[in-house]
């Protein structure tokens, strides 16, 4: 019997129609030595019936549980997993065709425990999910450190794509059990405090829609705005300059309505002037990038909406300590 090289957990909850474009992606690659595992985290809209349309094409199991968030329903996942790897990724994700090949070329050139991936736009998305993956990806924004860059950071991998040795998984205890905030940063710094070493594969790319309206994102970033601060916390020395920039770019904004309303009219257009350059510098930069003037102006709205959650949460998380 082959031994399985890469268990795939996917916890989903209440997307069965991106399950299904996830499964067809991995169902299309050539590599095959793998099992796929999917966690439905107590979802109302399950993904059940999807999943047993690959049964007979691939090596998939399928798990209903009452619902415990994220973290613990992919340590669920691992817990029945058979492979070396353990590879996640997000429901709302798909996996390009050369992503194993990718995977493997790097493996066998380099010791490492973990890994990650970057994400990328797919032309099918619509304007608003090109705009938030800008936002998320730019280097004009904090999205450049996420998947993009080597140098700022230890690359902490994130769970929209992400591996790791089943023995190392293990031998730190999976996933904290955290419904909030940042349990794959958590699960990273775990791996890198004990030892294990990291490393991006640049070429290891997924197409990762993200959220489909403005509320939702701006949510996502509110609860990405609080983990940074409580994971500052936990894991002393984490804590980067560049952690502030959302926060700052928040209060920059508060500073100058106080200066309007007291009249201070000089330093609020001072300030203003600031947010003006950059918003023009994100309006061209995406223009350029995605072809479209109509997503470089929604991106301007993401990349606000980007720091302004993000600042707030790190704000509430800092006063409530």
């Amino acid at each position: 019997m082959t031994k399985i090289k890469y268990s795939i957990v996917i916890a989903v909850f209440n997307r069965p129609d991106e399950m299904a474009e996830l499964l067809s992606s991995i169902a299309s690659q050539n590599f095959k030595n793998f099992e796929i595992i999917v966690v439905d985290d107590g979802s109302v809209k399950s993904s059940r019936e999807i999943v047993s349309l690959y049964n007979k094409n691939l090596d998939i199991s399928y798990y209903f549980i009452e619902n415990r968030g994220p973290a613990l329903a992919r340590n669920f996942g691992v817990s029945k997993s058979n492979g070396e790897w353990i590879l996640f990724f997000d429901s709302d994700c798909t996996i390009p065709k050369n992503y194993f090949f990718e995977v493997e070329k790097f493996l066998k050139k380099n010791s490492i425990n973990f890994f990650g991936g970057p994400d990328m736009m797919d032309k099918s998305f619509s304007y608003l999910q090109k705009s938030i993956n800008f936002s998320m990806t730019s280097l004009l924004t904090t999205g450049g450190i996420r998947g993009n860059k080597k140098a700022i950071d230890k690359f902490l991998p994130r769970s929209f794509n992400m591996g790791i040795k089943k023995e190392d998984f293990d031998e730190v205890n999976g996933f904290s059990n955290i419904r909030q905030y940042g349990e794959d940063l958590d699960l990273s710094y775990k791996l890198i405090f004990s030892g294990k070493k990291s490393a991006l594969i640049a070429k290891a790319k997924v197409y990762h829609k993200r959220r489909t309206n403005l509320f939702n994102f701006l949510n996502q970033m509110f609860k990405s705005g609080k983990g940074r601060h409580y994971l500052n916390m936990k894991y002393k020395n984490t804590f980067k300059l560049f952690h502030l920039f959302p926060t700052l770019f928040l209060l920059g904004i508060v500073l100058s309505l106080i200066f309007y309303i007291f009249k201070k009219l000089e330093y609020s257009y001072f300030i203003l002037s600031f947010y003006l350059i950059y918003s023009f510098l994100i309006f061209v930069l995406s223009t350029i990038n995605n072809k479209n003037p109509i997503i470089g102006f929604f991106s301007v709205i993401t990349t606000f909406c980007q720091f302004f959650g993000y600042g707030a949460g790190y704000i509430n998380a800092l006063l409530k300590k």
